[in-house]
């Protein structure tokens, strides 16, 4: 039997460590949660965030206190594209640089709060943790230029890292020992070229010698495939069905936020392409409905196991090689502004 090497092996600056959050999008809200001119803050991985929505329909993100003395801004108003502070009324734009102190003319350079990147997709806002974003929140490429309908489930908390709970959907090993679907994965993988984001692809044939078995052959054919895609080492866009009888493909998100050292909080968002008439609208709502049912059946099997782990792994097998590839990707992740790295390294700085 083919061994790889354990994780003791490998360098971890990124991967399971709590101490550092990578950049990516992070989900702060509901869209439907903040209507036009109103502000909110947010815990957001360890961070205090105001997020406003001007009267031009945007939003923007900042950090939530104000410089002076320290106010949460969304105690203060939404004025046009600017929020002002309720103590000062000093005035912060989308940059976090204030634009207006009522008692006096002159604006101090510091005079200025950290802004972050917003993107509106899935029916919900995503906050970047930097001023810029290299590109929006990611896409599935068949649904690319699409309408669409999505749905938003409860979110639910696992008491481990994010990035243990993401390797769910490429533990080959899993798909025959939790859930009793012997199929032999064959695996593929490629990278874009910034290496934010990485796309595997399992595929395989259907053994047939269960009755689970049976019934997937009948309904789906001999061959199975799907795909996962993670973003930034905190998204994963998995799509199910794919290429098999009877039903297109299935898409799913799962978009992750650390909310405590070995706690995280997954949202599952269900999208399909919206479709015309009655039929249509039939059709997508069923697909969205066997999206759903197609996680819950997975989910609380998964639950048990995600809950109750301490990911150190010492043996490694050759089928495990997704997971090995999984965490040298998110390895080469950029750390962000959120992570304590950096405030401790500051600290020891002054």
């Amino acid at each position: 039997m083919q061994f790889i090497p354990s994780l003791a092996d490998l360098k971890t600056p990124v991967f399971n460590n709590s101490d550092v959050v990578a950049q990516g999008w992070y989900i702060i809200c509901a869209s439907r949660d903040l209507p036009v001119g109103r502000a909110k803050s947010f815990d957001l991985c360890d961070q205090k965030i105001v997020v406003y929505r001007g009267m031009d329909g945007s939003v923007r993100a900042l950090d939530a206190y104000c410089p002076h003395l320290g106010t949460d801004l969304s105690l203060g108003r939404v004025d046009g594209s600017v929020i002002r502070c309720f103590f000062h009324h000093w005035a912060f734009d989308s940059t976090g640089q204030c634009q207006d102190i009522p008692c006096q003319e002159h604006i101090p350079a510091r005079a200025k709060v950290q802004a972050y990147a917003t993107d509106e997709k899935y029916g919900f806002i995503w906050v970047y943790p930097d001023s810029q974003a290299p590109e929006p929140v990611v896409e599935f490429d068949e649904l690319k230029g699409k309408s669409l309908v999505v749905w938003t489930d409860k979110p639910l908390e696992r008491h481990c890292h994010h990035h243990i709970c993401m390797m769910n959907g490429i533990d080959a090993q899993h798909l025959r020992t939790v859930h009793k679907l012997n199929v032999a994965m064959e695996l593929s993988l490629d990278r874009n070229a910034t290496g934010n984001v990485i796309n595997f692809t399992m595929r395989g044939e259907i053994p047939g010698k269960t009755w689970r078995e049976t019934v997937l052959q009948r309904f789906l054919g001999k061959r199975y495939e799907y795909s996962m895609r993670y973003a930034d080492g905190c998204m994963g866009l998995l799509t199910m069905m794919k290429n098999v009888r009877l039903v297109p493909a299935l898409h799913m998100i799962y978009a992750y936020t650390p909310i405590a050292p070995n706690k995280t909080r997954v949202q599952p968002i269900y999208v399909a392409e919206k479709r015309a008439g009655i039929w249509g609208w039939m059709v997508t709502r069923s697909l969205l409905l066997l999206t759903r049912l197609s996680y819950y059946f997975l989910r609380d099997e998964d639950g048990l196991i995600y809950d109750n782990i301490r990911f150190n792994p010492q043996v490694l097998l050759s089928i495990d090689a997704p997971l090995v590839n999984y965490m040298n990707y998110v390895n080469q992740l950029k750390p962000s502004l959120w992570s304590k790295y950096f405030s401790k390294q500051k600290l020891s700085e002054d």
